[in-house]
């Protein structure tokens, strides 16, 4: 079973991922990307999904035209494991200068 991250791993959740921040009533971390169309969307979920699969650990996401809300937790371990800090860090890198700010 994967433990949840300690105190001192979450200190540092906004210097290692600055563009995701943490849901209300929940353990959980959520970011919102938009890019410039349908198209970009859906590849860059494609992305996400492939690596997804790889590292067995699957995202909760919404997904409107061109914007795409992912929200990490693992259900697992009822709450924010380094799974999800390195999930997220490939989903930033999938982002990379695709989303439109």
């Amino acid at each position: 079973m994967t433990t949840r991250l300690s105190s001192e791993e979450r200190a540092t959740l906004a210097e290692v991922l600055p563009e995701w921040h943490q849901v209300v009533g929940r353990d959980a971390i959520q970011r919102s990307f938009t890019f410039h169309d349908f198209n970009e969307a859906f590849g860059f979920m494609t992305q996400v999904a492939l690596k997804a699969e790889k590292m067995d650990h699957h995202p909760e996401w919404f997904n409107v035209y061109n914007r795409v809300d992912i929200t990490l937790s693992t259900h697992d371990a009822e709450g924010l494991t380094a799974r999800d800090v390195k999930l997220a860090l490939a989903i930033d890198q999938f982002a990379g200068d695709r989303t439109s700010r």
